[in-house]
């Protein structure tokens, strides 16, 4: 068996902790790619948050989830992660079971619109108060360019600074491989947090 990349190492652990019926978090919608596949795995009955500030991300997450018929379990917002407070259902506080973020730009567009640590950390806030115990978020941490490595930066001082009485935080990644290959963070809320 081979060492997972750190994409599908992160579907992995999100396939692991995404009940059907589940409620999950897509804070960087893309090209829609973990969308659908959250979309799937909380089934029919259950609820994904899409959230991405570009409006090219929403159109094609919004195809690709009507080509699959993944549409009525998602809810998709074109705004910044920072803000889905506003967005999330008063109901599903403490219950979101996932939620993923794919950092840097979107693929195929301009590079100079990416993800940024003070808004990336906002959200991961957010989302701390919003998991359910036991509650997972996966970060997938792109940090070849110039903000991917700034936000890597203050994102692992971020991190490492979580209380481990609330969060249990993994460190995922290749250390011998070239080109500065994208690398995994995982955020577990602890049970008695």
């Amino acid at each position: 068996m081979s060492l997972y990349r750190a994409l599908p190492y992160a579907k992995k652990l999100l396939t692991e902790h995404t009940p059907e019926g589940g409620i999950t978090v897509d804070a960087t919608a893309g090209n829609g790619y973990d969308t659908v596949d959250l979309a799937k795995l909380a089934g029919p009955a259950g609820t994904v948050y899409s959230f991405d500030i570009q409006h090219a991300a929403i159109e094609a997450t919004k195809k690709k989830l009507t080509d699959h018929k993944l549409d009525s379990r998602v809810l998709l917002v074109n705004d910044g992660h920072e803000n889905m407070k506003t967005y999330i259902a008063p109901e599903h506080a403490g219950r979101i079971d996932t939620a993923v973020f794919n950092l840097g730009y979107l693929p195929g567009s301009d590079k100079t619109v990416s993800t940024q640590a003070d808004t990336t950390i906002a959200a991961i806030e957010t989302l701390l108060s919003c998991l359910r115990p036991g509650g997972l978020i996966v970060l997938v941490i792109y940090h070849g360019h110039e903000e991917g490595r700034r936000e890597k930066e203050t994102l692992m001082t971020y991190l490492a600074s979580l209380p481990q009485e609330k969060a249990d935080v993994l460190l995922y990644a290749f250390l011998n491989q070239k080109n500065e290959p994208p690398f995994l963070a995982a955020v577990e809320k602890k049970a008695d947090a």
